[in-house]
Formats: structure tokens, C-alpha cells, sequence
């Protein structure tokens, strides 16, 4: 699927057109996953990224990878 958007000319100039829509990807798998919508996978593959670079990606944008309270891992730990 396409989904076109308008952007305004001097938007654009400062990058490539598939600059940008390499960003917007990015940007759309980190908000989909941020928004608990799909898998750390499927984001990855969203993004066209191996699942360590998407990682690396959530880390750099303060996205957490992994979204558990102290407790649940502590229990997570003792069941080990």
C-alpha cells in the first residue's frame, strides 16, 4: 500500500525524497511499536532494519525495548 501526503516545497529541499521517506518509515515503526500496535519484529521489518539496528533505533529515540515494572522482572528472575 501508498499513502501520498503533501508536503510544503521548502520542506523538501533540505532532503531527498527518499531521505524522507526512509524517515517517515522509521518514524512510523518506532510510533507503532511506542504504541504497543505491533512486535519488535514486525517494527524492525517495518522499518526495512534487523532487529538489533531497530534496537539501537528505539534506544537512540528513548523508545524502551523492553516495557516491564521492576517487580515483574524480579519475579521474571526468581523463576529462573
Amino acid at each position: 500500500m501508498q499513502i501520498t501526503i503533501d508536503l510544503p516545497e521548502p520542506l523538501i529541499k533540505f532532503e531527498s525524497i527518499a531521505s524522507i521517506q526512509a524517515d517517515m518509515k522509521l518514524s512510523y515503526a518506532l510510533w507503532l511499536f511506542k504504541q504497543q500496535k505491533v512486535t519488535l519484529s514486525k517494527a524492525a521489518e517495518l522499518a526495512g532494519l534487523d532487529m538489533y539496528s531497530f534496537m539501537k533505533l528505539c534506544h537512540q529515540n528513548d523508545v524502551p525495548v523492553i516495557n516491564m515494572t521492576p517487580e515483574a522482572l524480579d519475579a521474571e528472575l526468581e523463576g529462573l
